[in-house]
């Protein structure tokens, strides 16, 4: 880290640099360390009768004396990696179905069958990893059986991590009349990025369930919501956050860490209150939360017809790991 001009350290920030992200050495006290500087990266929050608060991307205070600095300069926020972390197509849908769990699921082969009450085609929809073992119109006999038996249409989620069988999955079933929907793109992104924005994160409540607050701002649990609690709640360590607002919150997300991998779902924001940088806000709160957790790497899904969303996920640092579509069953 590099503070000298001419050999010399030197503190080249001052008050007038508060909310800037900063570089700074300190003079440790002998008795309690013992090296003899301790450097910290951070937005400087406060400067005030000779104490400097500097707030790390970890979202920790720490707390310098103004007479223990011995060098400092302001620092370009750091730039979001551009390319996502490496993973097969294979391995992030198994994370993100674990993610975004199914009330009930059933294997066919390579194939997992899911349903939770017809709560969102990712929990609704057949995931083709892999061979089903059977000739596909016995598969596909099968798959219409089990989704008639719960009330539910059949429809195949076309994304096998192989190109050339995803090609082929997706020519057999509009040869037999299933109908093609919902294209989407799973996105990937660098996780500590999002958490380095200088965004005021303390606005943002953060909870292990949604409450009835956060599910109406959501709005889209009134056809199942037993179903709909099960997938928002299930995953392996599921947060919620909230930006309060007036008459209903300002802006709500959800984060689920699993291992290395936050998934992000369920980002609204009022449209009275957009513009605001408010789905930033909320993104960076779940992602320090996600990297105290021990995460590294970020992954969502997104409607490609979605172009607000795009635009502020491409400002995040996310790009296009693969995309997907649905095909469904033939009525009658």
């Amino acid at each position: 880290m590099e503070f000298t001009t001419g050999g010399r350290l030197e503190v080249r920030i001052s008050t007038a640099d508060v909310g800037k992200r900063v570089s700074v050495r300190r003079l440790n006290d002998p008795g309690r360390s013992p090296e003899r500087f301790t450097d910290t990266v951070g937005v400087l929050d406060s400067w005030d009768a000779g104490v400097l608060r500097i707030t790390r991307r970890t979202g920790e205070t720490v707390v310098i004396e103004e007479s223990a600095l011995v060098a400092g300069k302001v620092v370009p926020a750091a730039p979001a990696r551009r390319r996502g972390p490496a993973t097969t197509v294979r391995e992030l849908q198994e994370i993100a179905t674990r993610g975004w769990p199914a009330r009930e699921t059933a294997a066919l082969g390579g194939w997992t069958l899911r349903a939770a009450g017809g709560f969102t085609c990712r929990a609704n929809s057949v995931l083709p990893l892999g061979d089903c073992g059977l000739p596909l119109p016995d598969a596909l006999e099968r798959v219409g059986t089990w989704y008639g038996e719960r009330g539910l249409p059949a429809v195949v989620q076309v994304t096998t991590g192989d190109p050339e069988q995803d090609e082929r999955l997706d020519a057999e079933l509009a040869r037999r009349g299933w109908t093609e929907e919902r294209h989407a793109v799973m996105r990937t992104a660098a996780l500590a990025p999002l958490a380095d924005t200088g965004a005021d994160t303390g606005r943002v409540l953060l909870s292990r369930r949604p409450d009835e607050a956060w599910l109406r701002a959501y709005g889209r649990t009134s056809a199942s919501a037993a179903d709909a609690m099960a997938v928002l709640t299930g995953g392996p360590s599921v947060w919620f956050a909230t930006v309060p607002g007036e008459e209903r919150p300002a802006a709500v997300g959800r984060c689920v860490v699993d291992g290395r991998w936050a998934g992000f779902s369920a980002l609204d924001v009022d449209p009275a209150r957009r513009r605001e940088g408010l789905g930033t806000l909320v993104m960076a709160a779940l992602a320090e939360r996600a990297l105290a957790e021990g995460a590294s790497a970020a992954y969502l899904q997104v409607m490609t017809d979605n172009g607000g969303a795009d635009a502020l996920y491409d400002g995040l640092g996310f790009t296009t790991h693969h995309a997907y579509h649905y095909r469904r069953a033939p009525q009658g």
